[in-house]
C-alpha cells in the first residue's frame, strides 16, 4: 500500500470521527438520523444541520483522491447526504395535502410537521400537539438542497418531485408575514404555543427563496421542466421586514443568538454589512459568556429554577432565570465558521480556543461538544448576583450533533481542506458585498398613433404598442395568472401558486415562451383597479418611487431591470402636464438620483433578464413543448383589448326643469353630506365627553359634518375654491370667472327642510349664491345647538319623501348635469331601496339597477376628477384598494400595529394580517345602522367617503414605509382615524376656514395631493397650500416665510374676535408651532428615542404609573424584558386611552422628566404609584403662577384670580384636559419650557416622599 500524505492521514482521522458520532446513527432504511438512542424523532433541522460535516467531508475527499479508496469514500459520504435528503422529502411528500391546504390558510394545524420517525418516516405526534409550524426548517432543507445539487449532488429523481419542491417554495413564500414557532420550537418565550413573527424565520425563507430562483434540480442534465421558479418579490418582501427588525427576533424576543445562522453561514440572507455587525455585536455583548452563548434573555430551559414538570412558564416566573440561563457551545460553533467566512484568523483561533475548552473527551480522546451548560442548583443566587461568576456544569445530549458536525466544518476550513467556496457553491456569502449602481431601463408606448403624435409635439419619440411586435405588451394581472399554472400537479394533488401579486421586481423582466416574447406594465399602472390609478400626478409619484426601490431592490438580480409603461388615457384630450415633465427628466438620464435610460423596447432586449415560462407547457400530458390548451385560450382572451363598451344611461334628453322638479331635487340634497364623520373642531379633536363652553350646556358634542351648516352638498370645485378665499369678507373669487347668480332659482326653503330650520341654509347647485358674512356668522354659531343626527332620522325622511315618486327622481337624475345631484339622488336610493333595486330604465335588453348607475356615475367622476364624488361612489360600490391586504401586511410585519376608525370610542385595532374582506368589512360597515340599531358598529357608520380615505391612506403608509422608513421611527401605532382628523385640522389651520369645510377640502384632494399632505404630516414639515385651477389645491413645502399666515390656534371654533387686535404683532410663525407639533406627534403616537426601555426603568423605581385611571404595574418588568416588544406595546396601550394629542405629548414629556431622575439615581425609590397626568396639571399650575408674576400671554385666557385649577371646566383659550394652550405650545426647553415645568412638578412630588431633613442636590442640564 502506497504511504498516505500527511494531509490522508487527517482526513482518515475526521473520517472515523463522522463515522463513529454522525453516519453510525443513520437509519439503514429511510435515511434519518434519531434525536438520541433512546429517542427515535427526526427533527428536521436537526437531521440537516448532522448532514453538513458529511457533505463537507466528501468534498475535502473529493479533491485529494490520493487513491482510489478514496473516491469510493467521497462516493459512500455522498450517497449518504443523497440519502437522507431522500429520506426527509419522502417525509414531506406523505403531506402532500398538509402543503396544498396550507398555502391557503397559513394555518398552524395545517402545516408541515417538524419531526418524523427515523424508523419509517412517518408523522410521531398530533397535529396540535407539537408546535410544528417552524418555517425555518423547511426553508433550511429548500437551502440545503439547492446548495448541494449545486455542488453536483443528485437528489431529486422525477418531475413529480420537481413540482413538490415547487409547492414547498410556494410555502415559504408567505414567510414574511407568517407567526411560526421558529428555531427553538415554542414560539412566544413563554411557551404557552403562541406563534410569533421571528425574524430568523423569515431570514432562513429569504435565503432559500433566493437559492432556489431558477435552479435545475437535475443539475447538468436537467432540462426547462426541472427548472424551479421563485418571484423575485416574494424574497424581497422577506429582505425588508427582515431589515426591519433586526436585531430584534420577535415581539416577546429582544434578541436571540439563532440570528447567527441569518447573518453568516448557511443562509447569508442580510444584504447590510453594518446590520451585520450590529447583529452579531449585540449577541457578543448580551448573550455571549465563558461557555458559550444564551439562547435568548430570561430563557428559562434546564436552569435550575425552572419546574421539570411543566412546559409552559407563568409570566412573573420568567424574572427568575434573568442571569442563570444556560450558556450553549453551538453558538462559539456559529461564530467560527462566521470568521471563516471572513478570512478572519485571529478570531477563529480565538473562538475555536473558547471551544475547546469547553468540549469533553471521552474515549480515545475525542473532543465532544456538549449541548449547554447550565447553573448549579445551589450556586443559582450567587450566579443571579454576580453573572458569570460560577462554574457550570454540561447537560443534555454529548455530543450534540447539530453542534459537532459545525465543529467539523469549522475545522476543515480551519486547516484548509475545505475553501468557503465550496461550502457555498451558489456564491450566498457575496451578497453583503458592494454591488455597481443599477442603471434602470425604461420604455414608454403609447395604446395609439393619436397620443403617440401627441408626445411628438413635445419632442418625445415613443413606439406604440403595436410597433413592438413581436414582443407582446400585457398588464401585470395576465403575469400572475400565468403564474397560476407553475407547480400544478394532478397525480400529487398540488394547484399551483395561489398569491395573485406580482410587484415591480417580476414585472421589470421579459419573459419568453416557446417563440413569443412577453413584456408586462406594472401592477401600479393597470388603469382597471381602482380609482387611485385614474390621478396621473399620482401615478407619476408612484413611478418614481418604484425605480428608486428598483435601485435598492434589483442588487443580487441578474441583467438591468426593465419598466414598460403603456400610455393610454387622455385627461380630457391632452397628454397630463405630470406625464410630459417626468418623461423629460427620465431623457435626462437621472430621476431622483437613480440612473436611468430612456429607449425603445427593442435596444433592451440584450440587457434584461429574460425568464423562460417553460411550466405552462403541456407536461402531465406528456407534450411538453406544447402550450397548456387552457393558457392558450387565455392568451388569445386576453391579448390587449381597448375599453369601449361604455354604458351610457345617464344621457340626458333636453327637457324643461319646472319647479315641481326643483322641489324634488331639494329633498335630497345632501344625502352623501349626511355621512360624514370627520371631526375637526379643535376642542374635539380628541373629543373628551361632555364639555361646557360658555356657559352652554352640551349633550354631546355635535360632529361637524353631521350637518352642512351653509350647503345641503358637496361643494363643487369651482365654489370650494370660491369659498377658501372669500372667507365671509369678498366675494371676488382668484382668477376664476364668477358663476352667474340666478336668484330666481333660490325658493324658499320647502317644508321637507322644516324640521332643520335655523341649522341648515338649503343651497341649489344651480345658483352660486352667496352667503353674507353676517348670515353665515350667524350658522356658524349655531354649530353648538345639539342637533338631530341624520343617520337615525331616516325613518322621519322617508315619511316626507313617501310621496315622491321613484320615477320622478330617475327622470331628474337623467335631466341634471351636476354629478353631485346625481350623486345625491342615487344615495337617496341606496337608501330607500338598496343597490340592487331596478330602476325601469333598459340598456341592451337588461334592465339597469341603481349600482349600473352607480358604476356609470363613479367612471364620470373619475374623468372629471371630482375626488369626493369619487370617494364617496366608490365606497358605496365596495370597492376597495387592490393592494389592501398587502399593504395592512406590508406595516403590520414591520411591527407597526394599526388602528381604524374615529377616536376614541370607534377605533378597531387590527395586529394580524387579515383576509382583503375581513379588512374592507371591519373599515366599511356591512350594513345600515337605520334598520339595525342594535348592531355593533363597524369602524365607520356609513361614512364611505371616510371608510375609502382610510383604505387610500393605508395603501400611502405602506408605500412611505417601503420607501422612507425612516418617517415611522418611534411609532408602534398608526391611528389612521386620528390622522385624518389632523389632516384635517391642518388643512382648516393653512386654509383658516372652519371645520366642517376643511373636511370638504380635505375628502376632495386628489390622491396625489393626499399623499403629499399625509408626508407633510409624517415628516413634520411645515406647508403651504397654493390654489391649482378647478378648486383643487396643491401642497407645497413651506420653506420661506412667504406664506405664513396668522397662527389660529387662539381663536380655533371661538369668535374672540375682539383679542385679535390687542395681543402684539407676533412673528406669525413662531405662535401656533409647538401646539401643532404636539399635536401631529401625539396623532402619529411618536415618542423620544430608547423611550420604552427607560419607562421601564421608572416601573421598576416605583409601585405603578396611572395614566387615564389606567395603572401601568411594576409586575410588567418580571414579565417582560426592558427591550421587548411586548413591554412597549403595553405603555403605548395605556397611553392610547388619551383622546387629545397634544395631551397625550405633555404625558410623554412628563414619563421623559421621571426617566432623567432614575437614570441620574436622583432618588433610590420614586415611593407608590404615580399618577403621571397630575405632575402635568401641577405644572401647568406653577406656568400659570408664573405667568400671573409677569403678565404673560396666558393673562388672557387662564391666568387669572381663581383660574380653574380642577379639570373638567373648559378653558376660554380651548385648552385641552384643562390645561392652558399657552402651556402646550411653549417649547421644551428654556427657562419657560415645559421640561421646567414638569421639572418642577416632579422636585414637587418627590419632596413628598423624601426626608425633610436631607438636602436635595439638584442639577438641572
Amino acid at each position: 500500500m502506497r504511504t498516505r500524505s500527511n494531509s490522508g492521514v487527517r482526513l482518515d482521522y475526521y473520517q472515523r470521527i463522522v463515522h463513529k458520532l454522525i453516519l453510525d446513527h443513520q437509519q439503514p432504511v429511510t435515511g434519518l438520523f434519531p434525536a438520541s438512542p433512546h429517542n427515535d424523532h427526526a427533527w428536521i433541522r436537526d437531521n440537516l444541520y448532522c448532514i453538513l460535516a458529511v457533505w463537507g467531508l466528501s468534498m475535502a475527499f473529493k479533491k485529494i483522491a490520493d487513491q482510489d479508496e478514496d473516491r469510493a469514500k467521497t462516493y459512500e459520504l455522498e450517497q449518504s447526504c443523497v440519502k437522507l435528503m431522500r429520506g426527509l422529502l419522502m417525509a414531506m411528500m406523505q403531506q402532500k395535502d398538509k402543503v396544498e391546504k396550507f398555502k391557503s390558510t397559513q394555518h398552524p394545524t395545517d402545516s408541515l410537521h417538524a419531526k418524523y420517525s427515523s424508523t419509517t418516516g412517518r408523522t410521531v405526534v398530533k397535529d396540535t400537539e407539537w408546535g410544528h409550524l417552524q418555517i425555518d426548517a423547511i426553508s433550511l432543507y429548500l437551502l440545503v438542497l439547492a446548495q448541494m445539487t449545486a455542488s453536483g449532488l443528485q437528489i431529486v429523481f422525477s418531475l413529480d418531485e420537481v413540482s413538490f419542491i415547487q409547492n414547498l417554495v410556494f410555502y415559504i413564500e408567505s414567510a414574511y408575514c407568517t407567526p411560526d414557532y421558529g428555531i427553538w420550537e415554542r414560539g412566544d418565550k413563554t411557551n404557552h404555543g403562541l406563534p410569533e413573527l421571528n425574524a430568523s424565520s423569515i431570514g432562513m425563507a429569504k435565503a432559500a427563496l433566493e437559492a432556489m430562483n431558477e435552479l435545475d434540480l437535475f443539475g447538468a442534465r436537467g432540462g426547462p421542466s426541472s427548472v424551479i421558479h421563485v418571484l423575485a418579490d416574494e424574497a424581497q418582501k422577506c429582505q425588508a421586514v427582515l431589515q426591519s427588525m433586526l436585531p430584534r427576533e420577535s415581539n416577546s424576543k429582544e434578541l436571540d443568538s439563532g440570528l447567527l445562522s441569518i447573518i453568516s453561514y448557511p443562509a447569508f440572507a442580510v444584504d447590510d454589512p453594518n446590520l451585520i455587525a450590529l447583529t452579531r455585536d449585540t449577541i457578543v455583548n448580551k448573550l455571549q459568556g465563558k461557555y458559550g452563548c444564551k439562547r435568548f434573555l430570561r430563557d428559562g430551559h434546564k436552569t435550575p429554577r425552572e419546574d421539570p414538570n411543566r412546559l409552559y412558564y407563568e409570566p412573573w416566573e420568567l424574572r427568575m432565570f434573568e442571569n442563570i440561563e444556560c450558556e450553549w457551545p453551538l453558538f462559539f460553533c456559529y461564530l467560527i465558521l462566521d470568521y471563516c467566512f471572513q478570512g478572519d484568523k485571529t478570531n477563529v483561533t480565538e473562538y475555536m480556543q473558547k471551544l475547546e475548552k469547553v468540549m469533553i473527551r471521552k474515549d480515545g480522546g475525542m473532543p465532544l461538544v456538549p449541548e449547554l451548560y447550565s447553573v448549579p442548583g445551589d450556586k443559582a443566587h450567587l450566579e443571579h448576583e454576580d453573572p458569570g461568576s460560577q462554574e457550570r456544569i454540561p447537560l443534555g445530549r454529548c455530543p450534540f450533533i447539530w453542534a459537532q458536525s459545525l465543529y467539523i466544518l469549522g475545522k476543515l476550513l480551519q486547516e484548509g481542506f475545505l475553501a468557503v467556496g465550496e461550502l457555498d457553491p451558489l456564491n450566498r456569502r457575496l451578497c453583503s458585498e458592494k454591488k455597481p449602481d443599477v442603471v434602470v431601463q425604461i420604455v414608454i408606448l403609447a395604446e395609439n398613433n393619436e397620443i403617440r403624435d401627441k408626445l411628438l409635439e413635445y419632442d418625445l419619440h415613443v413606439q406604440t404598442i403595436s410597433d413592438v411586435a413581436p414582443i407582446e405588451v400585457q398588464p401585470a394581472r395576465v403575469l400572475s395568472h400565468l403564474y397560476t399554472y407553475l407547480g400544478r400537479n394532478k397525480k400529487l394533488g398540488l394547484s399551483g401558486r395561489k398569491s395573485r401579486d406580482v410587484g415591480i421586481l417580476s414585472t421589470s423582466k421579459l419573459y419568453s415562451l416557446n417563440d413569443r416574447i412577453f413584456a408586462f406594465t406594472p401592477q401600479f399602472s393597470d388603469m382597471t383597479r381602482f380609482y387611485i390609478a385614474s390621478d396621473y400626478e399620482l401615478m407619476v409619484d408612484t413611478l418614481k418611487a418604484e425605480i428608486n426601490f428598483l435601485k435598492s431592490s434589483w442588487q443580487n438580480l441578474i441583467g438591468r431591470p426593465l419598466v414598460v409603461l403603456a400610455l393610454n388615457h387622455l385627461d380630457q384630450g391632452k397628454i397630463p402636464m405630470a406625464m410630459i415633465t417626468t418623461m423629460k427628466k427620465l431623457k435626462s438620464g437621472y430621476i431622483n438620483g437613480t440612473r436611468v435610460t430612456l429607449g425603445n423596447l427593442g435596444e433592451f432586449l440584450s440587457t434584461s433578464a429574460i425568464t423562460n415560462l417553460s411550466f405552462l407547457g403541456s407536461q402531465e400530458d406528456g407534450y411538453p413543448d406544447k402550450l397548456n390548451p387552457e393558457v392558450q385560450s387565455y392568451l388569445e382572451d386576453h391579448l390587449l383589448k381597448s375599453f369601449s363598451n361604455k354604458l351610457n344611461f345617464l344621457s340626458r334628453p333636453s327637457g324643461a326643469r319646472n319647479a315641481r322638479a326643483l322641489r324634488r331635487r331639494m329633498s335630497v340634497r345632501g344625502a352623501i353630506k349626511k355621512t360624514r364623520s370627520i371631526n375637526v373642531d379643535s376642542e374635539t379633536l380628541g373629543m373628551e365627553g361632555d364639555s361646557t363652553m360658555q356657559g352652554r350646556s352640551l349633550e354631546r358634542k355635535p360632529s361637524w359634518l353631521e350637518v352642512d351648516p351653509a350647503y345641503g352638498r358637496s361643494p363643487s370645485p369651482e365654489e370650494a375654491k370660491k369659498r377658501a378665499f372669500t372667507k365671509g369678507t369678498s366675494t371676488t373669487s382668484l382668477g376664476v370667472p364668477a358663476p352667474t347668480i340666478e336668484i330666481t332659482k333660490e325658493k324658499a326653503p320647502p317644508k321637507e327642510d322644516a324640521h332643520y330650520s335655523g341649522v341648515i341654509v338649503k343651497r341649489s347647485s344651480i345658483a352660486a349664491v352667496i352667503v353674507p358674512p353676517a348670515k353665515r356668522k350667524c350658522v356658524i354659531i349655531n354649530k353648538n345647538l345639539p342637533v338631530l343626527r341624520n343617520r337615525t332620522a331616516s325613518e322621519s325622511q322617508n315619511s316626507v319623501y313617501a310621496e315622491q315618486e321613484t320615477d320622478e327622481l330617475i327622470a331628474m337624475l337623467r335631466e341634471t348635469e351636476s354629478l353631485d345631484e346625481q350623486g345625491d339622488i342615487l344615495q337617496y336610493l341606496v337608501d330607500t331601496h338598496g343597490l340592487d333595486f331596478n330602476t325601469g330604465m333598459q340598456e341592451n335588453g337588461k334592465a339597469v339597477t341603481v349600482k349600473d348607475l352607480l358604476k356609470v356615475l363613479y367612471e364620470k367622476a373619475c374623468t372629471q376628477k371630482l375626488w369626493g364624488l369619487v370617494r364617496h361612489t366608490a365606497g358605496m360600490l365596495g370597492k376597495r384598494v387592490e393592494d389592501l391586504a398587502k399593504a395592512v401586511t406590508d406595516l403590520l410585519v414591520r411591527q407597526k400595529q394599526i388602528t381604524v376608525g374615529m377616536p376614541p370610542n370607534n377605533e378597531h385595532t387590527i395586529t394580524a394580517p387579515l383576509p382583503e374582506n375581513e379588512l374592507r368589512q371591519l373599515i366599511h360597515q356591512s350594513f345600515r345602522h337605520e334598520k339595525h340599531g342594535n348592531e355593533q358598529k363597524k369602524a365607520y357608520g356609513d361614512d364611505e367617503s371616510t371608510a375609502m380615505l382610510t383604505q387610500e391612506l393605508l395603501v400611502y403608509l405602506a408605500m412611505f414605509i417601503r420607501t422612507e422608513p425612516q418617517l415611522f421611527l418611534e411609532m408602534l401605532r398608526l391611528r389612521v382615524g386620528l390622522i385624518i382628523q389632523v389632516m384635517a385640522t391642518e388643512l382648516s389651520r393653512t386654509l383658516s376656514c372652519d371645520g366642517e369645510e376643511a373636511s370638504e377640502h380635505l375628502l376632495n384632494l386628489s390622491p396625489f395631493e393626499m399623499k403629499n399632505l399625509l408626508h407633510h404630516i409624517l415628516s413634520g414639515k411645515e406647508f403651504a397650500i397654493n390654489s391649482v385651477g378647478r378648486g383643487n389645491f396643491s401642497i407645497v413645502s413651506n420653506k420661506s416665510n412667504r406664506y405664513g399666515k396668522k397662527s389660529q390656534i387662539v381663536l380655533e371654533g371661538q369668535s374672540l374676535q375682539g383679542t385679535v387686535d390687542d395681543t402684539p404683532a407676533i412673528e406669525p410663525d413662531r405662535q401656533g408651532q409647538w401646539l401643532r407639533r404636539r399635536r401631529l406627534d401625539g396623532a402619529l403616537n411618536r415618542v423620544p428615542r430608547d423611550f420604552y426601555p427607560r419607562v421601564w426603568g421608572v416601573l421598576e423605581k416605583c409601585q405603578g404609573l396611572v395614566i387615564q385611571g389606567k395603572l401601568l404595574q411594576p409586575n410588567l418588568t418580571q414579565e417582560m424584558t426592558s427591550g421587548e416588544l411586548k413591554f412597549a406595546l403595553a405603555v403605548e396601550t395605556v397611553l392610547n386611552s388619551i383622546p387629545q394629542p397634544e395631551y397625550r405629548q405633555l404625558v410623554v414629556e412628563a414619563l421623559m422628566v421621571l426617566t432623567l431622575v432614575v437614570e441620574y439615581k436622583a432618588v433610590a425609590h420614586l415611593g407608590g404609584m404615580i399618577e403621571v397626568e397630575s405632575l402635568v396639571h401641577k405644572a401647568n399650575q406653577i406656568f400659570l403662577e408664573d405667568q400671573m408674576r409677569c403678565n404673560g400671554d396666558a393673562t388672557l385666557c387662564c391666568a387669572k384670580e381663581g383660574f380653574p385649577a380642577a379639570l373638567g371646566g373648559a378653558l376660554v383659550c380651548g385648552g385641552a384636559a384643562g390645561v392652558c394652550q399657552h402651556l402646550y405650545d411653549s417649547a421644551p426647553s428654556g427657562s419657560y419650557g415645559t421640561m421646567t415645568y414638569l421639572a418642577r412638578a416632579v422636585a414637587a412630588l418627590l419632596a413628598t416622599t423624601m426626608p425633610v431633613d436631607s438636602p436635595i442636590e439638584c442639577t438641572i442640564t
